[in-house]
């Protein structure tokens, strides 16, 4: 999945035409013609409340990022006043947001001072078999007290995030995940100044205390454990400081264990112009943002609201099986102010973003996939074609084959599909050509997903990304060689 740095170019070229910022144009109270956008800074302060901690590069050359990274138990303030026990790196909630440049090493010095086990497994990175943090297959488990370094080249530009892979809905429910940012500079520009949003939620008891990782028993193994409280950035309901019509670039990682995203800003508010596997192929405008668990979007969100306004941007359920948006309703979980100043005109995103070339899968290898969900003595088990991960063989497939997986979804909860080591296409018709790593497959659908085995051996996983899914059986091996 090498990048056309030429198309880059190209796709720079054509990427952006002048045009009015919303059908309708702007309130009526608004009656300056607006500024160019280029002209007006984003308000001072923006983005105060959501600015992630980034690492200490302890390495001096410009290509290599080298950090120190503990995992440990911390006091974190979620809300003025409002402190909880969470598990964290390096003492922050989300843990410290990494950013790179393609081609940059990354090394990375983990130590562990939880009071049990874990891994670090590098979401999206296309990485050696070795660095995956796959306990049992590709590393061993990283006991408290114990090191690990980890250390891989970054290939590709891109929205990423990095979580445990033991114990993992337990561990990622208490605050283990934090963000990635590779950056390419031959990449269009003119997106807007990026902002980092890291979406998750956390349970807390009565006492305020994080709930334990099993609350709910079989129930919440079925259902897939949500939160009581939703966080944006590690904070409750924060304020975003915007200016009328100046556009800002939002990376968004859905980082929660089993809660969907559904995200409505507001009238052509936002347009997608990437995802797991960096951008896709054209701009996409967007009514509706849907972000499913360990998804990833890059949108240009260029805010509609009036001048002086306060709106807040509110999650929407989901309807991802039975009884999951029964008696819910919309909640606020960041509040968006427009500071109260004549609104700007920016150019509007639209056209080829990249190049990217379809799948050839004329000679590709074919494969199904059937999630399943069944019960084994009072408890809830599930697996992939009828078998749990632990009683699964592995899938088999050789260095420069390309794999058709049908992933179908004959049970009563939707499933975002996830596949470690590999950037797959899906094939079904309406969707914007793109790489990704993780989609949802509906309860009654079926996915077809074009895979590209081009290099790097070895045994990977795939697996449900609602976490409590693939803790109980949802989750399967494949064996590159």
């Amino acid at each position: 999945m090498s990048r056309s740095r030429r198309a880059g170019r190209a796709g720079a070229a054509a990427l952006l035409a002048l045009g009015t910022l919303a059908a309708g144009g702007w309130p009526a109270a608004t009656q300056v013609a607006p500024q160019p956008a280029s002209a007006v800074s984003q308000p001072e302060g923006w983005d105060d409340e959501l600015r992630l901690v980034e690492p200490v590069d302890l390495h001096p050359a410009p290509d290599v990022i080298e950090i120190e990274l503990e995992a440990r138990v911390t006091e974190v303030e979620i809300a003025p006043g409002r402190t909880i026990e969470a598990w964290t790196y390096n003492g922050t909630l989300p843990g410290p947001f990494i950013r790179a440049r393609v081609g940059d090493t990354l090394i990375v010095h983990f130590r562990n001072a939880l009071p049990e086990a874990t891994t670090i497994h590098w979401h999206g990175v296309r990485v050696p078999n070795e660095m995956d943090g796959a306990p049992g297959l590709t590393q061993a488990l990283i006991e408290p007290g114990g090191t690990f370094r980890y250390e891989f080249v970054l290939r590709d530009a891109g929205t990423f995030w990095y979580h445990p892979h033991h114990s993992s809905s337990n561990q990622v429910g208490r605050g283990l995940y934090g963000p990635i940012v590779v950056s390419d500079p031959d990449e269009p520009a003119g997106f807007g100044d990026e902002l980092m949003l890291v979406l998750s939620d956390i349970s807390l008891d009565a006492d305020g205390a994080v709930a334990a990782g099993d609350s709910g028993g079989s129930f919440g193994d079925l259902f897939g454990r949500e939160g009581n409280v939703m966080l944006v950035n590690g904070r409750v309901r924060p304020t975003l400081r915007v200016h009328a019509g100046k556009p800002q670039r939002w990376r968004m990682v859905n980082a929660a264990r089993a809660r969907y995203f559904s995200l409505r800003p507001g009238r052509d508010a936002f347009v997608r112009i990437g995802g797991d596997g960096g951008l896709i192929a054209r701009a996409e405008p967007l009514a509706v943002l849907d972000l499913v668990p360990g998804e990833r979007a890059d949108v240009v969100f260029t805010p509609p609201f009036p001048p002086g306004s306060v709106v807040p941007l509110r999650w929407r359920p989901v309807d991802r099986g039975y009884g999951t948006v029964f008696g819910r309703s919309a909640e606020p979980i960041l509040d968006i102010e427009t500071v109260d100043a004549p609104a700007v005109q920016a150019p509007r995103v639209e056209g080829e973003l990249r190049a990217i070339a379809r799948v050839d899968i004329d000679h590709a290898v074919h494969h199904t996939l059937d999630l399943t969900i069944d019960r084994a003595d009072e408890r809830v088990e599930m697996g992939i074609n009828g078998v749990p991960y632990w009683d699964a063989e592995p899938l088999h497939a050789r260095i420069g084959e390309t794999h058709v997986w049908t992933v179908t979804n004959d049970s009563t909860f939707d499933h975002p599909f996830h596949l470690h080591g590999f950037f797959f296409q899906v094939l079904d018709a309406g969707r914007v050509l793109e790489w990704k790593d993780t989609v949802n497959v509906p309860v009654g659908s079926s996915l077809r997903l074009a895979i590209p085995f081009d290099e790097r051996p070895g045994m990977w996983m795939y697996h449900c990304h609602i976490l409590d899914h693939a803790d109980v059986g949802m989750m399967g091996h494949l064996h590159v060689e």
